[in-house]
């Protein structure tokens, strides 16, 4: 059969993709309901492998990029007496010291598209740390269906805290001007909100489609926003109107975009939902966002 493409695909497609992403309908159910757009040509199994992540041939930063110097190393839990595993980025030619980006992952553990952004944001000049929330429990297993399952046993909170502490170790760093932020993606825009609460100095917060804190949090939010909403990410969107309305309310420093078309996890380039234009547009104002916050 002809290459499937996304113009050909019905939203009711990634809509149903986004449940199962977040583990509101299981695998069995996800193949069943899929098996209703199984039509015209479409097969089960060739929508699956359209939908599914695709971490080989979407690589933007290569690891071992020259132009870079990355390592993984270990930080301090604040839960359970262990280690995080994270993935430290830095430009290779440092010669002073430079703003700090914790970089936060979605709801599968560190995959290699997390790790490829974290390797972008030290490419534009900072020293990146991505941590993986799943260190507890082995750490990424390899693919994203078992990084869901693992990561459903954690507790969110547990795992803002040792997003809390990869902020202090980040600090800390020796090539770190001592001035960092954070962007998150999907459950990571939720730990970037809620670092912004919980971290008085943080200096930067960019949440990509995440979920928004209570509206009696937000008067603890010190840092500045830049805040990434899909115009067709309906379940994330319902809270935005009421965090809005606080952060106006508390005259917190913030910016908002929402992206026409766009789909949640618009920026992740490994899947279809990704949108060149919003992901391009998005990132560069993210980049901008932290070369202006963290010097």
């Amino acid at each position: 059969m002809d290459e499937i493409k996304k113009e050909d695909i019905k939203q009711e497609v990634f809509d149903l993709y986004d449940d199962y992403a977040h583990n509101r309908v299981n695998r069995r159910d996800f193949m069943q309901k899929l098996s209703l757009y199984a039509v015209g040509g479409l097969t089960v199994p060739s929508l699956m492998s359209f939908l599914m992540p695709d971490y080989k041939g979407a690589v933007q930063v290569a690891a071992g990029d020259p132009r870079l110097k990355s390592e993984y190393v270990n930080y301090q839990s604040p839960k359970g007496g262990g280690t995080i595993k994270a993935l430290l980025s830095m430009p290779a030619d440092l010669s002073k010291t430079v703003g700090g980006i914790v970089v936060v992952h979605e709801n599968r553990g560190l995959n290699p598209h997390i790790e490829d952004v974290a390797r972008r944001a030290a490419l534009a000049g900072f020293v990146s740390l991505a941590p993986d929330a799943l260190t507890p429990l082995g750490g990424y297993p390899g693919n994203d269906d078992e990084g869901r399952t693992l990561q459903s046993k954690r507790g969110r909170n547990d795992m803002l805290e040792d997003f809390i502490a990869a902020y202090d170790f980040l600090k800390g760093n020796k090539n770190c001007n001592g001035k960092v932020g954070v962007v998150g993606f999907c459950f990571g825009g939720w730990i970037a909100n809620m670092m912004a609460v919980r971290i008085p100095g943080l200096s930067a917060s960019v949440p990509f489609y995440g979920g928004q804190p209570a509206a009696e949090d937000v008067p603890r939010i010190k840092a500045p926003l830049l805040l990434h909403y899909a115009a067709l990410d309906t379940r994330v969107n319902e809270g935005w109107p009421v965090y809005e309305a606080a952060l106006k309310e508390n005259k917190k420093d913030y910016k908002a975009f929402m992206y026409e078309g766009a789909n949640h996890g618009f920026h992740n380039d490994t899947t279809p939902r990704y949108d060149k234009a919003a992901a391009e547009l998005a990132w560069k104002r993210t980049v901008d966002f932290f070369k202006e916050k963290l010097v």
